[in-house]
């Protein structure tokens, strides 16, 4: 796959012409591909080549919140990785994993055959949006563009949710609909962001990507992507920023808990702790953490999270 192709996947717009009648199909990222767009990311990967952010990050960005991961891209100038405005399954939902991506357009019947027809070759079974479901693995989360689309635009219903769910762990996310919500909700504590519900199928739409970058409202999500979902909505973390999101969060809320405490105890006023530190209050902070943390955190640990971010 060339860089036309690669540039249509990414604006999510494909000009058709009488190429398609002959070459259409899903539009699948090589691992050289997701090297190349996910360059800044040096740890380990997938054999498909989508970044491999540790477990142990992962369950860590759990107890992070939407602002404060926010604020850590907005620093970094990505400004276009949130969308909210979501029906969720749950009232307090959180949902973090690896991103895997699916792009739905509407159909044209010249493509779509080519696409069916590409898709037996290759041994895909069942019906389109089955295809992305057989790629995941443990840890995944589905992300799928649906442009918004309910009616007729219901990705899965609860047979398909209980496979993703056998197969990821994980909850997933459809900038489209959803169908037997209640079948959905008997899969315990199980996430889903959607658009809207339908008891419609879906149809008249066509599978044009897998794991290619796509568009969720105003945000970019990339494969290998980690998602943070919560009641705001999702915001999708490049993985080489997942690390710096969660090491962040931890000092943010070890900071808060001193400074509240220190609050309410008196010893210092709001502007003091509402604003960066002094030298004392620096001193203060680095002495909680021996005599108040010191057997919740390692030397080691302390060290690290002295060498963070202050206010």
């Amino acid at each position: 796959m060339g860089h036309r192709s690669i540039i249509s996947c990414l604006a999510t717009v494909l000009v058709f012409t009488g190429v398609w009648d002959v070459h259409a199909q899903v539009v699948v990222f090589s691992r050289d591909e997701l090297l190349e767009y996910t360059s800044l990311w040096t740890g380990d990967r997938f054999p498909d080549g989508r970044p491999k952010v540790p477990d142990d990050i992962i369950e860590r960005m759990k107890n992070v919140s939407v602002e404060e991961a926010w604020g850590v891209l907005r620093r970094h100038g990505y400004n276009h990785q949130f969308d909210g405005g979501w029906q969720t399954t749950i009232k307090d939902p959180v949902l973090v994993g690896r991103v895997v991506t699916g792009v739905f357009m509407p159909l044209r019947p010249d493509v779509n055959n080519r696409i069916n027809e590409k898709g037996k070759r290759d041994g895909r079974i069942g019906a389109q949006n089955s295809w992305i479901i057989d790629t995941l693995v443990e840890g995944d989360v589905l992300v799928i563009d649906l442009f918004g689309k309910i009616v007729d635009g219901t990705f899965a219903g609860d047979n398909l949710a209980n496979s993703i769910n056998a197969r990821s762990g994980k909850g997933f996310i459809v900038d489209g609909g959803c169908r037997d919500l209640d079948g959905i909700l008997e899969i315990s504590d199980y996430p889903v962001f959607v658009r809207g519900w339908d008891p419609s199928y879906i149809k008249d739409v066509m599978l044009m990507g897998i794991n290619c970058p796509i568009r969720i409202g105003r945000a970019t999500a990339i494969p290998g992507d980690i998602v943070l979902g919560g009641r705001e909505g999702v915001l999708f973390i490049p993985p080489h920023l997942a690390e710096e999101v969660v090491v962040t969060s931890e000092i943010v809320r070890l900071r808060d808990e001193f400074g509240h405490k220190r609050l309410r105890e008196g010893k210092y006023t709001p502007g003091q702790i509402d604003t960066k530190w002094t030298e004392e209050i620096e001193k203060d902070f680095e002495n909680w953490l021996k005599t108040d943390k010191g057997d919740e955190i390692s030397d080691e640990e302390r060290e690290r999270l002295l060498k963070g971010r202050t206010w």
